[in-house]
């Protein structure tokens, strides 16, 4: 398969994790060792469903349901805990070849961007770890909006940063939160997950 720009795309945005890169199982790995000593659980059905909300806004989320007392200190302290033993397992992350296809051919024909909920560090630690941080004219990370998908701030901010109208602007999500931030955005949803079974 082959995917074209359609007539009148303005700028490409791509998510990084389960959309560019193949993160999630090594993400779920650092989540899993650094809530267990916690006693915190995080299921992988739900680590799944949350894909695209920043780290912090999930161990608050987990600790809430399940009854664990965590002050913000000790969440901030969690996320780098389980960041740093992300970036540690980096070499096993690949790119996800479809997607990083579509933004090679488009590479210097329209503007692009990544837009993450996750740490702009850790985004630009994995898009070097596949060798295509210098692709993008912007990237976007958690601490770039104050709203996070599937609020459209991210997308907006990054097409704000490349000086492009949001609503000719395509983007590439493996995740419900993104495509709904990516309808909210008024811009056009691909849901990339199709293409990862192919």
């Amino acid at each position: 398969m082959t995917w074209t720009a359609p007539p009148g795309a303005t700028g490409l945005i791509f998510d990084c994790d389960g959309t560019l890169a193949d993160t999630m199982p090594v993400h779920f790995a650092a989540w899993a060792a650094m809530l267990a000593p916690h006693g915190v659980e995080f299921p992988e059905s739900q680590f799944y469903a949350l894909a695209g909300m920043p780290s912090p806004m999930i161990v608050r989320l987990l600790a809430e349901e399940q009854g664990v007392p965590i002050t913000d200190d000790h969440i901030a302290r969690m996320v780098i805990e389980k960041e740093q033993g992300y970036v540690t397992t980096i070499e096993s992350v690949v790119p996800i070849e479809p997607v990083v296809d579509v933004a090679r051919r488009h590479r210097g024909v329209l503007p692009m961007a990544v837009a993450s909920g996750g740490h702009r560090w850790v985004v630009n630690e994995t898009l070097s770890a596949i060798g295509i941080a210098d692709w993008f004219g912007a990237i976007v990370g958690a601490e770039d909006t104050e709203r996070h998908k599937p609020e459209p701030d991210a997308f907006l901010e990054a097409a704000r940063r490349l000086g492009v109208a949001p609503e000719g602007c395509v983007v590439f999500e493996d995740a419900e939160l993104g495509l709904e931030a990516a309808r909210r955005a008024g811009m056009l949803p691909i849901d990339i997950r199709p293409w990862r079974a192919e």
